[in-house]
């Protein structure tokens, strides 16, 4: 155990969990950074039908910060987690910023074009550690064997890119679809797609939907955390480091954090 990196990877998380005290709803308004309790009050309170039904209550203003700032935590820890896990495939795989990051451009009418990313890659030719290469050569070999991916295929496969999600509640066709997109463009560049959920939350059906598409999906099990299943599994044996291990020693920092972030969001001032 490191502690200076304990708390340099505390500090990614952390910051990002901290920005969610700062939210404020826009009520459906174009306001960009939201509007504060006294706002709230004049633009409901102007309005005859909110005014009769005394929906200017302070209480309603904390409803609506409330259910945005949960937006907000969940979206925020997403970003955090991205962030957290491409600086550990940083450090323990001896790789640099660009390597870890991976893009790709479509084009559009009109001479356009657009840049998708993904949130983190592994190129096995960036890992000079022998052994750790190997392990990630044959964790990708033995994962799309479990997927059925064709072989030819898996021999062409240099590297993995990963989607990492604090959890997957929701069931957005459109989201998906983009993703199942990401996955077959990534088997062309030749990356086996892989998503990282840090928690245990997704529903089984969008799971298996993936997996037909061929996508490598690990979940926050931390019961028989085998890495073909479980993404603390993965980076503890395939990557070398405990990820779990990690959240179970700041579990009481991060806490405070997320209460302490409750706190102001549950607040009508």
């Amino acid at each position: 155990m490191n502690a200076n990196r304990d708390r340099e990877y505390l500090s990614i998380l952390t910051r990002y969990i901290r920005v969610c005290a700062d939210y404020k709803p826009k009520l459906g308004h174009g306001a960009k950074n939201g509007y504060d309790l006294n706002e709230f009050r004049k633009i409901y309170g102007a309005d005859p039908f909110y005014n009769w039904l005394v929906l200017d209550n302070p209480l309603m203003y904390a409803a609506h910060k409330t259910a945005g700032g949960m937006t907000s935590i969940y979206r925020q820890t997403g970003i955090g987690c991205e962030a957290l896990f491409r600086k550990i495939l940083q450090d323990t795989l001896s790789l640099k910023q660009d390597d870890v990051k991976w893009s790709y451009t479509i084009p559009l009418s009109g001479g356009k074009s657009r840049t998708l990313y993904l949130d983190a890659r592994i190129p096995m030719d960036k890992v000079n550690d022998k052994e750790k290469r190997e392990k990630i050569r044959r964790w990708i070999k033995e994962a799309a064997a479990r997927l059925d991916v064709n072989d030819d295929v898996t021999a062409s496969l240099t590297g993995v890119v990963f989607e990492i999600r604090q959890g997957y509640k929701s069931k957005d066709s459109k989201r998906q679809n983009a993703d199942i997109a990401n996955a077959a463009t990534a088997y062309t560049k030749g990356l086996l797609p892989c998503a990282g959920i840090l928690s245990l939350q997704i529903d089984e059906n969008v799971a298996l939907r993936y997996r037909a598409a061929q996508w490598v999906v690990l979940t926050g099990s931390t019961r028989n955390a085998v890495p073909y299943e479980s993404i603390y599994g993965f980076m503890k044996d395939v990557i070398g480091y405990d990820l779990a291990g990690f959240f179970r020693r700041s579990s009481s920092i991060l806490r405070k954090e997320v209460g302490r972030v409750l706190s102001v969001l549950l607040s009508p001032k």
